[in-house]
């Protein structure tokens, strides 16, 4: 060869690695006063969402914040490394180097793996799924001794819970589709059609509580035509469903004479009650169960704070539904995870806003906390203490109430 060609073929080998992708070269180092933010992989089974996504990732790496994201961590919910790396993320492959932040943010809770992966001190946020916790698992968590935050107890301004209500409105909207799933052949149902056309009655749908899913169940059942019946204790929630759908609907207060009557005669009943204390109240008997229609269905999007049916059990995506009783029974906790890019946009943006307060406070984000009331709402273990009274009386366990050690002024 001669030095012409050799010359020509070094020039082009250059080239091809100058403009090849280079997932690391857009990575910026972390400011004074930000926050650094861990982001892995999940791996419970059939969780296919992600805690941030690229444009989130980009906003907070602008505002002073580091960001590592595992490897392939966005990619069921169709986010690429590539879109991390332009972003500002720092990808790794090893999954112990996110755990390295002081900041780790799932969209599951954390497995026994990953807790002890943790390091000590550090600021964990992630949903609890109170049905799945354990004595040892709160055990391992508290000898960490870490900062545990709770999407599902986290607080925005005006008092309302952020988180819970984007997963609810995408819950309530997938619940409909998922009864109407279920009633089909296909599925073992009945054969029929949720809702209504010009020459039969429409089927009968009967929602339990009248929150946001509740809100959500409603506007999707009625958009195919079906009978809605709206059942809860709190007056103000049935007044706000009517206003909030524009139009009158059947509700009435949980009386076990009336929900057992309309329950015989309904084809689907969506369970939608949210506890704010952490576990939701069974408010339908096996014996109401046992005297619904042969082939109706049950959703229980109440299952990850214990279910309102006392028939219910969780069931994944692999195997979503069970029969009890002749009635097809659908129980799967985290049902956001069938649309993942949706859920984790969404959730992403509700957490993004969140974590961007910090910066109100040079990045300290005890100061926030001190500040902060509603994030304050969602800490069930603050530096290796329990300061959650529900899961304390739950395993028996000594806790501290949170705002005693709120009382350094900072």
């Amino acid at each position: 060869m001669s030095f012409a060609n050799e010359s020509s073929a070094s020039k082009k080998l250059a080239e091809s690695f100058t403009l090849s992708p280079q997932p690391e070269t857009l990575y910026k180092p972390i400011k004074e006063g930000g926050l650094y933010i861990g982001v892995p992989k999940e791996t419970s089974f059939q969780e296919r969402r992600v805690a941030l996504t690229p444009s989130s990732v980009s906003l907070l790496v602008n505002n002073g914040h580091q960001v590592t994201v595992e490897s392939d961590a966005g990619l069921n919910a169709h986010f690429k490394d590539i879109e991390y790396s332009e972003a500002g993320a720092r990808i790794v492959q090893d999954v112990k180097q996110v755990f390295d932040a002081d900041m780790v943010i799932k969209v599951a809770p954390p497995t026994m793996h990953e807790i002890g992966m943790m390091k000590m001190h550090q600021t964990v946020l992630s949903p609890l799924h109170l049905p799945m916790i354990t004595e040892e698992y709160m055990n391992a968590i508290i000898k960490k001794k870490v900062t545990a935050v709770a999407y599902e107890y986290l607080k925005d301004e005006a008092g309302y819970f952020p988180i819970v209500r984007i997963l609810s409105e995408i819950a309530g909207s997938s619940a409909v589709l998922i009864a109407a799933q279920c009633l089909s052949l296909d599925f073992q149902g009945k054969g029929i059609l949720l809702g209504g056309i010009s020459n039969l009655p429409p089927s009968k749908v009967v929602i339990l509580g009248a929150g946001v899913v509740g809100e959500y169940v409603a506007r999707s059942a009625i958009g195919l035509g079906a009978d809605v019946r709206v059942f809860d204790d709190n007056l103000y929630k049935l007044m706000r469903l009517q206003n909030n759908l524009g139009r009158r609907v059947y509700t009435s207060s949980i009386i076990p004479e009336i929900l057992s009557k309309e329950l015989a005669d309904a084809e689907v009943v969506v369970g939608a009650i949210h506890s704010e204390s952490g576990s939701a109240p069974c408010v339908v008997s096996e014996a109401m169960v046992s005297q619904m229609k042969k082939g109706s269905v049950i959703i229980d999007v109440s299952i990850d704070q214990g279910g309102c049916f006392e028939t219910s059990d969780i069931t994944s995506h692999n195997k979503p539904t069970f029969t009890k009783h002749g009635v097809i029974h659908y129980c799967v906790p985290n049902i956001a995870a069938r649309v993942p890019q949706t859920a984790s946009k969404a959730f992403s943006n509700v957490l993004t806003s969140l974590l961007l307060k910090v910066n109100d406070y040079a990045g300290n984000f005890d100061k926030l906390l001190h500040h902060q009331a509603g994030i304050r709402n969602g800490i069930y273990i603050y530096k290796g203490v329990l300061t959650n009274e529900f899961l304390a009386n739950r395993f028996d366990l000594k806790h501290t109430n949170l705002d005693l050690f709120m009382t350094t002024d900072f």
